[in-house]
């Protein structure tokens, strides 16, 4: 039985983009036109100006509305409800945009039914705007180069950045599709191939390409580090099929929809999301969520039984939740004393899912172990997230941020801190779990790069540069929850 739900009344004035109307589970309109102008509320039963939903999936409806996942089911996600905080009403890609005019009432509206990423293209094409960033044809010798750099994906050296420029900014798609090939995954899950292109493809889209730091690209590197950790010995010999898909499916979707801003900043500003997660973990129960959607939106998995599924999302969001660094020091103490008992057994499904989610934590905060040449891109590509955070929390009068204020701080002080406080004390626990030449490579990068750090404080100092000494040793207890748009 067809099931439609009322939508409000959407006066078009320009036709509907086509990747809104190619989507499931978006809006669909009648063959006959283009455009529809509000019809009355009760001939919406009979015609095709309401929303679609998998009619193979009874469980569910989806609307994708700014970026979040609406979810009506009898699994028990609760709705993310919009709030109407004066700063944050509006879009989050605007923070890292150019200003722009008004468009129409029409096209303010259908952003309720796009994400952040789907809303800047259409608003784009309601208002006559040119994309800013056409998809350029790359001639064969850039698509050789991106796959003789695939043959190299378990190299600890690999420039994620090159490679994103190789595959023409689809280096999340490109190197997770070839991971699922590499490691059988597509074969021993029956996966189709197009819908995993489609959802891959999705992913990247919803990660916001403004970000300096969280963005499709970091995904990527957070991707490649997590297969370099899967192929370790310790979990290549013990590790199922089963905990290699859910760890690059976390490692792809772990900031998810991050809209460039930290956790401190959506509960100062009363941002719905941290109302409804009750201000604990918020971006990463977002992230987590919008990733289930997209895969339920995809159907990657619907061929699975409804337990698997369930079990997936379930495990999917637990890996993604150990991402927050406020709980850092919970799961380095926990991880410390299965070291210290050696009773870490990884026969046992609960022992591989929590090194799992270390090896998740390692490779979220890896920037500071790899080559100098990469590290300092990352380096300074958080700083600036952080200080466009700051400069956003001065202008609405808000306390600016730890490590946000770009007058107090520099990209050096903050390396060497989150350095000594956070990224070490992991790295040296993993190992130990993992006693590698991988995990000595990590170790000597990082001890290179927070010298090479320290060198730069030395030759400002010396060039006369003001730079308060107390920031030379950043407090341990701020730098977790300042440090988290990492």
């Amino acid at each position: 039985m067809e099931v439609c739900y009322q939508l409000p009344v959407l006066p078009l004035d320009r036709p509907v983009p086509k990747h809104v109307l190619s989507r499931r589970g978006a809006i669909s309109f009648s063959s006959s036109s283009s455009l529809f102008g509000g019809p009355d509320p009760r001939q919406l039963s009979q015609r095709r100006g309401a929303i679609s939903y998998d009619s193979s999936d009874q469980t569910a409806l989806y609307i994708r509305m700014l970026g979040d996942v609406r979810v009506r089911s009898r699994v028990g996600f609760e709705q993310e409800r919009r709030g109407s905080h004066p700063y944050l009403y509006i879009d989050f890609r605007i923070l890292h945009s150019r200003p722009e005019s008004a468009g129409p009432v029409s096209a303010r509206k259908i952003r309720r039914l796009l994400s952040f990423q789907r809303y800047l293209h259409s608003s784009r094409f309601f208002r006559g705007i040119p994309c800013q960033n056409p998809l350029y044809i790359l001639d064969d010798d850039y698509n050789g180069q991106a796959k003789c750099m695939l043959e190299k994906v378990g190299s600890w050296n690999f420039d994620i950045f090159l490679f994103d420029r190789l595959t023409n900014g689809n280096s999340l798609v490109t190197l997770t599709f070839h991971l699922f090939k590499q490691y059988g995954l597509i074969e021993l899950f029956q996966l189709d191939m197009v819908k995993l292109r489609r959802f891959l493809v999705m992913v990247q889209e919803d990660y916001h390409s403004q970000n300096p730091y969280h963005n499709a690209v970091h995904a990527a590197d957070v991707t490649q580090a997590m297969h370099c950790y899967l192929k370790e010995p310790k979990l290549s010999k013990d590790l199922t099929s089963w905990d290699i898909l859910l760890g690059l499916l976390a490692a792809a979707t772990h900031d998810l929809d991050h809209p460039g801003v930290n956790q401190p900043f959506l509960i100062k500003t009363n941002h719905y999301l941290a109302a409804l997660y009750k201000n604990t973990s918020v971006l990463e129960n977002h992230h987590w969520r919008s990733a289930v959607g997209l895969l339920r939106e995809s159907g990657l998995f619907a061929h699975l039984p409804t337990e698997d599924r369930l079990k997936m999302e379930s495990q999917l969001g637990s890996l993604i939740l150990s991402t927050d660094i406020s709980r850092q020091n919970d799961y380095l103490s926990q991880f410390r004393t299965h070291l210290e008992k050696e009773d870490l057994c990884l026969e046992n499904a609960c022992h591989r899912h929590f090194i799992l989610q270390m090896a998740l934590k390692c490779a979220d905060i890896c920037n500071p172990c790899r080559p100098w040449e990469l590290s300092k891109q990352w380096s300074e590509k958080v700083t600036e997230e952080f200080f466009h955070q700051g400069e956003i929390e001065k202008k609405h009068k808000l306390d600016v941020s730890p490590l946000c204020d770009n007058q107090t701080n520099t990209i050096a002080n903050i390396q060497i801190g989150f350095m000594t406080y956070v990224v070490e004390p992991l790295f040296v626990e993993w190992a130990r779990f993992s006693d590698t030449r991988l995990s000595q490579t990590m170790l000597g990068y990082l001890g290179l790069n927070k010298a090479g750090w320290r060198g730069m404080l030395q030759e400002q100092a010396s060039s006369g540069d003001d730079t308060d000494p107390a920031l030379e040793e950043t407090d341990s207890e701020v730098l977790p929850q300042g440090s988290k748009t990492l």
